[in-house]
């Protein structure tokens, strides 16, 4: 007599889906996702593990070698996906870990295409989101040490007997959820975001927005620290060289950059402007320093995303926290007025990876090149 093996229910089935209604949000981002290194900046596959550790938090983000890690394109996703948590909450709906909406949506929000392509790529990012395991200790509990989650649990599509998709679903981790429903913990990002162009640039602006914000003196980070948040494959030299193009470019909207140099330190110094679309923080007069002795490990590369129009603010100015001065606290090993930290402190971080820095060139057949000023309109690769 066989025996009849027990059949594990899909998550879903016992949540109740969100269903997005509409596509229209302001762009909302997490902050913990801001600051610290859970991406690939690299269009090309990477396998190789992130590793980081600052003030008592610790990032490790481990990738299949089948799909690779999820890059910070495919973090549009889960952009998108706070931006309409926040704006169901704003309105008095009810929101959920399982959202059911269009595919559509989801990239006309982001700024991309809708063809064929396209939702083909964005398959491939919510494969990448899934297949990626992070472990952490950020917003551990009490008795609590490590969580661990991919940034999707689960997700499926809903096709047409002629291969039309004409819906989409997935989960998001708990963890994720938690801290998109706090909005402690979520910044407005300018929808201008979507048009950078490379992953280098996009990391900055989050990391600018994170702790710069909008303070009128700005923030300091020096380049060996900025290396070590990024979680850059690269070397430092490239690093610090691909540091100085978006200097020279300035791209980030919102921000202006600026090399410094205290002693035989090279420091990059962000500075606020009036050209964001968003609403922020309010200012804080105080000059903020970040540093850690982390580690990561990541790539760098560039691609480039097509033009969205401006977004209408679906978040009262009364519901942002005033400053992000004290998560900057909390989030940094080191912070002091007026100075850096010295690069001494990055200098004794151990390597944690072996692998060379070789760039990848994985994807040049597509159009993807290395150099840093390719302006390229590419999707979810």
């Amino acid at each position: 007599m066989s025996r009849l093996l027990p059949v594990t229910s899909s998550e879903r089935s016992r949540l109740h889906p969100f269903v997005v209604a509409t596509g229209d949000a302001s762009p909302r981002d997490q902050r913990d996702l801001m600051e610290r290194p859970f991406f690939s900046l690299a269009k090309a596959k990477r396998t190789t593990p992130i590793l980081y550790e600052a003030a008592g938090a610790r990032v490790e983000v481990f990738a299949m070698p089948e799909h690779g890690m999820a890059t910070i394109w495919d973090a549009d996703v889960l952009i998108w996906a706070a931006s309409q948590i926040v704006e169901a909450e704003n309105q008095g709906l009810t929101t959920s870990r399982f959202l059911r909406f269009t595919p559509y949506q989801l990239l006309k929000a982001v700024g991309r295409a809708t063809g064929a392509r396209e939702y083909k790529l964005l398959k491939g990012a919510l494969t990448r989101l899934q297949s990626t395991a992070i472990c952490t200790t950020i917003r551990n509990g009490e008795h609590w040490r490590r969580s661990q989650f991919s940034w999707i649990n689960e997700w499926e599509e809903c096709v047409t007997r002629d291969g039309r998709v004409e819906g989409m679903e997935f989960v998001l981790p708990e963890w994720f959820y938690r801290g998109v429903v706090d909005r402690s913990l979520v910044l407005a990002i300018d929808p201008a975001y979507f048009r950078l162009t490379g992953g280098v640039e996009r990391w900055l602006y989050r990391v600018a927005r994170k702790h710069a914000g909008r303070q009128r003196q700005g923030w300091t980070f020096d380049i060996p620290h900025l290396h070590q948040k990024s979680g850059s494959l690269a070397t430092l030299r490239s690093f610090a060289f691909d540091i100085r193009l978006i200097v020279h470019r300035q791209p980030l909207p919102g921000y202006r950059l600026r090399i410094e140099r205290e002693g035989r330190h090279e420091l990059l110094r962000i500075l606020p402007i009036d050209l964001s679309t968003a609403p922020v923080d309010k200012p804080v007069e105080t000059l903020g320093t970040s540093g850690t002795h982390g580690i990561g490990t990541s790539g760098a590369a560039l691609s480039g995303l097509r033009e969205r129009e401006g977004q209408l603010t679906l978040w009262p100015e009364g519901k942002i926290r005033a400053a992000n001065l004290e998560s900057n606290r909390d989030s940094n090993f080191c912070l002091r007025p007026a100075s850096v930290e010295n690069s001494s402190e990055s200098s004794r971080a151990p390597k944690l990876s072996s692998e060379k820095t070789t760039p990848d060139t994985t994807f040049r057949k597509s159009g993807f090149t290395d150099d840093a000023t390719s302006e390229a309109p590419l999707p979810f690769v």
